[in-house]
C-alpha cells in the first residue's frame, strides 16, 4: 500500500476515534442523568406483569359486546371471570449479589444513550461529511432531528404496544400447577435488546431519505427488492428463538422497508430526463 493511501486511512481513524471518543463521554454523561430515573424506567417495564396493560381494556370492551349479543356464550366460557380477574403481583426475582445493580445500570446506559441521541447522530454526522458537498452538508439539522426522533418512536412503540403483547402471551401459559417466575436480568436484558432493535428499525426510513437525496438509492432501486427485503427481515427476526418475539420483529422491520419505498419516490433525488436521441443524418 502506498504512502499516500495510507496517511487519509489513518487520518479517517483518527478521525473516527475522535468521534467515538465524544460520543462515548456523552453516553456516560446521559447515563449520570438517567440513573436518577432509572427505577421509574423499571417500573414501567414491570407493568404488564401485573396482567393490567391496554390488552386488558380491550378484552374487558370485548366480553362486555358478547355478553349483550350472546350472553349463552358469555356464560358458557366464564367471560364474567376474565372481566373481574385479579391483578396479580409477579415480582421480578434475582439469585446473584448486585445483579440489581448491574441491571440499574443497564437501563442507565440505554435510557442514557437516547437523551444523547442527538450527539451521537450529530457526531456521525460530522464523520462522514467530509465526503459530502457543501448543499449535502445542510442537511445535518434535519438529519439529526429526524433521526432522533424516529429511533424514540420506534422505542416507545415497542415498550408501549409490543411489550405487553408479548408479556401478555407468556403470561397465557400459567396455569394450576405452571406459574411464572422472572428473573430480572433475564427479563430486563430481553426488553433493552428489544428497545434497540425497534429504534434501529425505524432508522430505516430516515436512512433512505438521506441515501435517496445523494442519489445512491431510487426508488426504481428498492421496489423490485421486496420480496428480497421480507426475506431478510424473516432472517433477521428468527434469531429470536420464540415465535412471538420473530413476528413482532418481522412485521415492523418490513413495514419500515415499504415505508423506506415511499420515503425514496416522494424525496429522492429527482433525475433529469433522458434527451431523446437525434436522428441520424
Amino acid at each position: 500500500m502506498s504512502e499516500e493511501k495510507v496517511l487519509p486511512f489513518i487520518e479517517h481513524l483518527v478521525e473516527l476515534r475522535k468521534r467515538l471518543m465524544v460520543i462515548v463521554i456523552a453516553v456516560v454523561v446521559g447515563m449520570g442523568v438517567a440513573w436518577n430515573f432509572s427505577t421509574d424506567v423499571l417500573n414501567f417495564i414491570e407493568k404488564p406483569l401485573t396482567g393490567t396493560t391496554y390488552l386488558t381494556d380491550v378484552k374487558k370492551k370485548v366480553y362486555t359486546q358478547v355478553k349483550v349479543w350472546s350472553p349463552a356464550l358469555y356464560t358458557r366460557y366464564k367471560l364474567e371471570q376474565e372481566i373481574n380477574a385479579p391483578v396479580k403481583k409477579r415480582p421480578l426475582n434475582y439469585s446473584a449479589p448486585l445483579e440489581p445493580f448491574f441491571i440499574q445500570c443497564k437501563i442507565s446506559m440505554l435510557a442514557g444513550f437516547i437523551l444523547v441521541l442527538p450527539i451521537v447522530f450529530h457526531q456521525v454526522w460530522l464523520f462522514i461529511a467530509p465526503g459530502l458537498t457543501r448543499k449535502e452538508r445542510r442537511m445535518v439539522v434535519p438529519f439529526v432531528t429526524a433521526a432522533s426522533l424516529t429511533f424514540c418512536l420506534g422505542a416507545m412503540f415497542f415498550l408501549v404496544i409490543i411489550w405487553p403483547v408479548i408479556i401478555n402471551f407468556s403470561l397465557s401459559y400459567e396455569a394450576e400447577g405452571l406459574q411464572s417466575w422472572f428473573n430480572i436480568s433475564a427479563y430486563v436484558n430481553f426488553c433493552l435488546r428489544l428497545i434497540l432493535m425497534f429504534g434501529l428499525i425505524f432508522e430505516l426510513p430516515v436512512l433512505t431519505l438521506l441515501l435517496a437525496r445523494f442519489g445512491i438509492v431510487s426508488y426504481e432501486f428498492l421496489a423490485p427488492k421486496r420480496k428480497y427485503a421480507l426475506l431478510a427481515s424473516s432472517i433477521i427476526a428468527a434469531f429470536h428463538a420464540d415465535l412471538i418475539t420473530m413476528f413482532v420483529i418481522m412485521v415492523p422491520l418490513y413495514l419500515m422497508y415499504e415505508v423506506s419505498v415511499w420515503v425514496a419516490l416522494l424525496f429522492g433525488k429527482k433525475r433529469p430526463p433522458a434527451e431523446p436521441e437525434l436522428p441520424a443524418t
